[in-house]
């Protein structure tokens, strides 16, 4: 076989239908969020960063920043190896604890990203709990699909936030099977958020074990910044909590939050933690310096409501269609691949403004968006330069406008 030729052809083809990823290098500036310099074609220019999940811009607060720099010092750059050979820091040690206070669970589990926390912790339960079977929302996210299938547990996919569809399925299954119903908060493509009370009712109703992933609900929702959960009272009604420090925390890692026995079950078994080198102590100190912040101040989360207010305000005003949600993500809808492409393309040559076009497989064919991320720290005068743009664009492509 020519390998070479077969990728050659591949390629193309993603090229084709306007499909192909092309990243753009960028600069972030220290406390200039959401600023940044691209590095293009050996040319260096300003951009403001409309597509970032660093949420809240925790990624520059002062408090993360010291923090990371602090233990740096303290303790030099990695973590020197696996959890449990010579691994396990401190830091990490006070983040698990901070990381089980804020879901009010006994116990928490930090791993490597959200990515290979839903894939250890899934993976583990579905396939050392017995005769387990895993109902997965339909719009799961490819962290939890992967885990799932890795488990070689029985699956079952529920339609999206349905809670019918889950009893019928529920119903359906072995009385005695080990079922875990498996679904998120917030979904990051369409930004609707799940019916978690209606959903905990069906599963304690079945005896089914609730793993919720909060990952673009933590930091973002909830009086501390639990997540949706803790805004809804439900934190005590889900067995397994799982989120990110990746997003709205602005650092890098994934976790998740349970019983003391889960979590130690999932520690003891799942090789995704067991053979994976921890976190270096700086990005732990820097999460746990976040997390602590989020969780006694609400003027981030303040004021990015109100900025996702007035983006969508002026969407409206111009006509540009956006699907409505009760989140904090604003999807503006293109429709067409190739166009959704073009349209980010200019925005970022011509305007100095970055969204990353979302095109398939992320999301089904013809319904191809751009994925805004309104922050607390982009400006009135960001988001009216935003929707000009988008609206000399929309006019350029001959795109619908959408009626008020």
């Amino acid at each position: 076989m020519n390998f070479e030729k077969h990728f050659e052809q591949e390629l193309d083809a993603l090229r084709e239908a306007g499909n192909y990823r092309v990243f753009a290098d960028l600069e972030r500036a220290k406390g200039q969020f959401p600023r940044a310099k691209r590095h293009v074609d050996g040319r260096i220019k300003d951009v403001t960063v409309w597509c970032s999940n660093d949420y809240l811009g925790m990624g520059q607060h002062p408090n993360t920043v010291n923090a990371m720099k602090d233990a740096l010092d303290k303790s030099g750059a990695g973590a020197g190896g696996t959890r449990n050979i010579s691994g396990t820091n401190h830091y990490h040690v006070v983040l698990e604890e901070e990381l089980a206070d804020l879901h009010a669970k006994e116990a928490a589990l930090l791993l490597t990203s959200g990515y290979v926390a839903n894939w250890a912790a899934l993976s583990t339960l579905g396939a050392r709990l017995p005769n387990a079977v895993i109902l997965s929302d339909a719009d799961n996210h490819a962290s939890m699909i992967e885990g799932i299938r890795h488990s070689r547990a029985q699956k079952t996919i529920w339609k999206h936030n349905d809670v019918e569809d889950l009893a019928k399925r529920l119903a359906d299954t072995d009385p005695d099977a080990a079922r875990i119903v498996a679904f998120e908060s917030v979904y990051s493509m369409d930004g609707d958020i799940a019916p978690i009370a209606e959903i905990c009712d069906v599963c304690e109703e079945y005896g089914a074990m609730t793993y919720l992933d909060e990952v673009h609900a933590v930091g973002l929702y909830g009086p501390r910044g639990g997540g949706v959960a803790e805004r809804e009272g439900l934190m005590d009604r889900i067995t397994v909590i799982q989120g990110t420090l990746g997003k709205a925390y602005g650092v890098m890692g994934g976790y998740i939050a349970g019983s003391a026995n889960l979590i130690d079950f999932v520690r003891s078994f799942a090789s995704g933690f067991i053979f994976s080198t921890a976190l270096p102590p700086a990005l732990a100190a820097g999460a746990t310096a976040s997390i602590k912040h989020l969780k006694q101040s609400e003027i981030e989360r303040q004021q990015q409501r109100r900025n996702v207010r007035l983006l969508r305000e002026k969407l409206d005003a111009v006509g540009v269609p956006h699907m409505l949600n009760d989140s904090h993500i604003v999807p503006v809808m293109v429709g067409d691949a190739k166009k959704c492409k073009f349209i980010s393309d200019l925005l970022l040559d011509n305007h100095g403004i970055y969204v990353q076009p979302i095109n398939y497989p992320t999301v089904p064919q013809g319904t191809e968006r751009l994925r805004i991320t309104p922050s607390p720290v982009h400006t009135e005068s960001d988001i009216e330069k935003l929707v000009s743009a988008l609206s000399e664009l929309w006019s350029q492509c001959a795109l619908s406008r959408a009626v008020a």
